[in-house]
């Protein structure tokens, strides 16, 4: 099986296009351009550029590259005034146009992968860039390819759109790499600079070429045997979590028909010291990697006659758990003589995860759908994101806009269900306010409420 380092091939054997241009080869600290400036995209250009590099942003959509040319933020936890000071200093520069790749010595790549309906990996946005850029590498180049995906992503099917659009060979005219990105939005903790990169190279030579390049703006670089390596680490961090969650998500719903909190079980059992990581229930998965990632190897898997049935059976129980939730919600209704049908219901916080704005994948979405099909009036409050723009995937709620948060609008609703707990959300006040409250989070822990007015899912 190949590793993508094979240097006896004879793609590789191929006498080298670029032999004659070496001398004017770019200085490897002179530009480097990073393609897609979202939640990854745009945290690596500010870590470059903080880094001493010259760094040129890329992306097809013109809003975000006008706001970073205004020195403006579009992401809630990454400040302006990180993005108007490399601005204004001239180390950040954003573009839509593409021909600019020929500025640059390095390329990084950093577009989405989603799934497909049929829950297939969707690789167009990695092939669609590297379409783009190929026509404009320059010899010497190196393109490290940061968007999550399968196993041979990176030394098959870009590989071959680059050498097919610049006439090129990956390992002998330009250098070739993949280095998984992990991006934790909302997570203090989470900086580009401290967090270990993990790199992957099509040859030896790719490999040094991007651990030089990485060891500049990063402080630990991890190089692995080939680009394979590396994807595969990144699906097993992903795919980790999912099962983990999966399992707690399950035990929530058995333990809770024994009137047992989940809650207080993992707080018990993670006071030991070893064996054990704390993983938290709630009301399904969201973002744009656990939902999503663990299926690229479960559709690669199947090429070599196996199954992965952990991660089929966690994406089971992690896409049922709005079904019980809804379950959950429709039991407290009935408690109180009334039905989900012509039932005004609040759902509090859209986005994923708490305290950030992004509300990929959410199940909040769910939420709004399902409540909505059976009958009942749904509005959302989420702080962090005051109007849902438009998706792919859920493009009816485009311009639905959150509520205000004020006595009279929650008092209003015969029902408030928390799908994420954001930190700045005053849970007491919902208590006082909210007439009937459906908790997944573990939000309403220490607060004072009435009988019944609770109920966790």
């Amino acid at each position: 099986m190949s590793n993508g380092q094979n240097l006896k091939s004879p793609q590789l054997a191929k006498k080298s296009l670029a032999e004659s241009k070496r001398a004017d080869a770019l200085d490897p600290l002179a530009c480097t351009a990073i393609v897609g400036l979202g939640y990854v995209g745009l945290p690596l250009c500010l870590q470059f550029a903080k880094s001493g590099y010259r760094v040129l942003g890329l992306d097809i959509d013109a809003k975000k590259v006008d706001a970073i040319q205004a020195g403006n933020s579009y992401i809630g936890h990454i400040p302006a005034a990180d993005i108007a000071d490399c601005v204004d200093s001239e180390r950040l520069s954003a573009s839509t146009d593409f021909e600019r790749i020929r500025e640059a010595s390095a390329v990084i790549i950093c577009v989405p992968t989603p799934l497909s309906k049929n829950f297939e990996p969707d690789i167009s946005y990695i092939l669609a860039t590297g379409t783009a850029i190929a026509p404009h590498l320059q010899p010497g180049t190196l393109v490290v390819l940061e968007s999550t995906t399968y196993p041979g992503t990176t030394d098959t099917e870009l590989r071959e759109v680059l050498e097919a659009g610049s006439g090129m060979v990956a390992g002998v005219d330009f250098h070739l790499a993949f280095s998984p990105e992990r991006e934790d939005p909302g997570n203090p903790a989470s900086k580009v600079a401290t967090i270990p990169k993990v790199v992957g190279g099509f040859t030896p030579e790719c490999l040094a070429k991007a651990v030089e390049l990485y060891s500049s703006a990063v402080d630990e670089v991890v190089p692995v045997n080939s680009c394979r390596v590396a994807e595969a680490t990144k699906l097993l961090e992903n795919i980790y979590r999912s099962v983990n969650i999966a399992l707690v998500n399950e035990l929530k719903v058995i333990y809770g028909a024994m009137d047992i909190d989940i809650w207080e079980v993992i707080a018990a059992a993670k006071t030991k010291p070893f064996g054990f990581n704390a993983f938290y229930p709630g009301p399904g998965l969201g973002g744009h990697c656990i939902p999503i990632d663990p299926f690229y190897l479960s559709w690669k898997a199947r090429e070599y006659g196996h199954r992965t049935r952990f991660i089929e059976l966690a994406g089971e129980i992690n896409r049922n758990m709005p079904r019980h939730v809804i379950e959950v919600l429709g039991q407290a209704l009935n408690q109180h003589h009334k039905s989900i049908r012509r039932s005004r219901i609040l759902v509090v916080g859209l986005a994923y995860k708490p305290n950030v704005g992004d509300e990929r994948e959410s199940p909040s979405f769910v939420f709004l759908e399902e409540l909505t099909k059976r009958g009942a009036e749904v509005e959302y409050y989420d702080p962090y994101v005051p109007e849902i723009r438009p998706t792919r995937e859920h493009p009816q709620w485009a311009g639905k806009q959150s509520i205000a948060w004020s006595e009279e609008n929650l008092a209003s609703f015969d029902l408030v269900l928390i799908s994420t707990n954001h930190a700045c959300i005053d849970y007491q006040q919902l208590a006082d306010w909210a007439p009937l409250i459906v908790d997944t989070r573990n939000a309403m822990f220490g607060v004072e409420t009435k009988a019944d007015q609770v109920w966790k899912a």
